[in-house]
């Protein structure tokens, strides 16, 4: 924010001559603007590369300057500022962000790797976990100078140099100079734990214990603190792990919604004529289905359909003889699917989300499908994860629907405004896809 302001002041002096009372108000909506805007796209994260740094301050940057921009309209001051000061405040405004963040960057990375260097690493354990953990160390170059079995039976993990056993811990780590131990016991050997840590407190190391959680679909899981105690949220949703970014998600995509209302509005109109000459029957077809924490709510689409008794709510497959000859055109474009931006904009669902599935084949796939019911934590939404990476139309065999779950529960789990950015970008280039019918 330094550099901002001392370009805003630099500015100010080049087109008007003194730092006014105008450039001051937008100095201080800045300052109040820019955690939000920078915090929601998480622009400072020490995971990001370089790249997707910059990316997503650009992205920030745009999302801070044009709600600045409006604000300043909407109370009639936006006149005050010229045309030439806007240009150059936004184009260099972006500039200057993107050199102290490419400054920072590498100072950041000098100074890790300084401090992987420095604290030499080894894994105690076996099984899925340590070999888990010993990939995600490596992909963080985390310096690991091997791993350290329970006893000589276990098998070592692949890459990983095998330094001993337990009872050779103490010599192993000073030997190695270690000052970082990872504890990845197998399940079973989760009892050791205790006197492990009581022996390790004696030692110059840091411990970090990684409990084998690898046999529980976790969903959003977290770490946090509850006063003195650790505590391991295994099951969380967006809204309570994360309320004012799942509040921000939700009046995001309602406003867009809305916004998209209007200008679809006569595509709406010529498909809902084309429909209603196609056959006979209602417009719009609705139908329940389970929403956001498993509560009942009506979906709407354009009925694609001859109507017919739905007791059984089959899956509609290829060359079904229900689907009228404008239904089968609107399923493969998913036209069909427009009218659900009203049920965004009534707040049933998202832009972005797992689709919402028929009432019936929910209670079908809760009794075959480990953590089946856990998509329903988080609002369906029109497009999604399974969707764009192909995981969509008929689900004949068991394993395809594990797959859409699948695809769901990560999105669930990785979700983030860009995230959701790269799903509504990727989804006009699937809606062609031969599994829509």
């Amino acid at each position: 924010m330094l550099v901002l302001h001392l370009l805003l002041w630099q500015l100010a002096a080049l087109h008007a001559g003194a730092f006014s009372e105008d450039y001051r108000l937008l100095g201080a909506l800045t300052v109040l603007g820019s955690p939000y805007c920078y915090g929601l796209l998480q622009v400072y994260h020490k995971r990001h590369t370089l790249a997707q740094g910059l990316g997503r301050l650009m992205v920030a940057w745009l999302l801070l300057a044009g709600g600045l921009l409006a604000l300043l309209e909407l109370v009639g001051q936006l006149a005050d500022f010229s045309a030439a000061f806007l240009r150059d405040w936004l184009l260099f405004g972006l500039v200057v962000q993107a050199l102290s963040q490419t400054l920072l960057y590498g100072l950041f990375r000098r100074l890790a790797r300084r401090l992987r260097r420095e604290r030499r690493a080894v894994v105690v354990g076996s099984g899925r976990t340590a070999q888990a953990l010993a990939d995600q160390l490596r992909s963080r170059q985390i310096t690991l100078r091997g791993l350290v079995t329970c006893d000589a039976t276990d098998a070592p993990v692949p890459d990983l140099r095998l330094l001993g056993t337990l009872g050779e811990l103490d010599e192993i780590i000073e030997r190695e100079g270690i000052r970082r131990v990872y504890l990845a016991l197998p399940r079973e050997l989760q009892g050791r734990i205790e006197g492990l840590y009581r022996e390790l407190l004696n030692l110059p190391v840091d411990v970090i214990w990684v409990p084998d959680l690898t046999h529980l679909p976790l969903l959003n899981p977290s770490y946090s603190a509850i006063g003195p105690l650790p505590a391991l949220y295994l099951n969380e949703t967006l809204a309570s792990s994360h309320p004012a970014a799942s509040l921000a998600k939700t009046l995001m995509e309602r406003c867009l919604a809305a916004l998209a209302l209007v200008p679809l509005a006569p595509l709406l109109l010529t498909i809902a004529v084309a429909v209603k000459l196609s056959s006979p029957g209602p417009v719009l077809f609705r139908q329940q289905r389970h929403g956001w924490n498993g509560r009942i709510i009506e979906i709407w689409k354009f009925r694609t359909m001859y109507q017919h008794p739905d007791d059984q709510v089959r899956q509609a497959s290829r060359h079904d003889p229900r689907v009228t000859p404008v239904g089968r055109l609107l399923r493969r474009t998913s036209l069909d699917e427009l009218p659900q931006l009203y049920n965004v904009l009534r707040g049933d669902m998202a832009l972005v989300g797992p689709r919402p599935h028929a009432v019936l084949h929910n209670l079908y796939y809760c009794e075959r499908i480990q953590a089946y019911a856990a998509r329903h934590r988080i609002k369906p939404g029109i497009t999604g994860l399974a969707q764009v990476n192909g995981h969509r139309g008929e689900t004949e065999t068991l394993e395809k629907m594990q797959q859409r779950v699948a695809a769901d529960l990560a999105y669930i789990n990785r979700w983030s405004f860009w995230l959701d950015l790269k799903i509504l970008c990727k989804t006009p280039f699937t809606l062609l896809s031969r599994d829509i019918y």
